[in-house]
């Protein structure tokens, strides 16, 4: 599927390949070079099923033992990311909204995400969950 793609999932409106597409291509996409950057990698990859990189770019410390795949009627809407915010060098956030359509009807998640950066590679720790 990542072939055919021309826009990237993520809402930067750059194409897959030249944006989110780096990060999933290969030994680099484990050094997205921002949280935000890692974030909108991760939001591509639940787009296109890309379990192994949801793994691998996941603090192993709250890694779930297994990431099911989306449901086949699911569909990705889009991407809004409303604040990047950097703690320090090794801690930041991301507060975003990413919007889907299970069986037709719409759903919101909006989520601030805690990152850590290991070894020069940022990863996702958790998230709180907004209404």
């Amino acid at each position: 599927m990542t072939g055919t793609l021309s826009t990237c999932p993520c809402g930067t409106g750059r194409p897959y390949v030249d944006c989110c597409g780096v990060w999933h291509a290969g030994p680099r996409y484990l050094q997205a070079p921002t949280a935000e950057a890692l974030m909108r990698s991760r939001y591509s990859a639940y787009v296109l099923g890309l379990l192994d990189y949801l793994r691998d770019t996941w603090h192993p410390s709250t890694r779930p033992a297994a990431l099911e795949p989306n449901p086949p009627d699911l569909k990705w809407l889009g991407l809004d990311v409303k604040r990047h915010i950097v703690q320090d060098e090794q801690h930041a956030q991301v507060e975003f909204v990413a919007r889907s359509r299970l069986r037709g009807k719409g759903q919101r998640m909006h989520e601030t995400s805690r990152f850590v950066r290991e070894d020069g590679r940022w990863l996702y720790v958790d998230g709180d969950i907004r209404n």
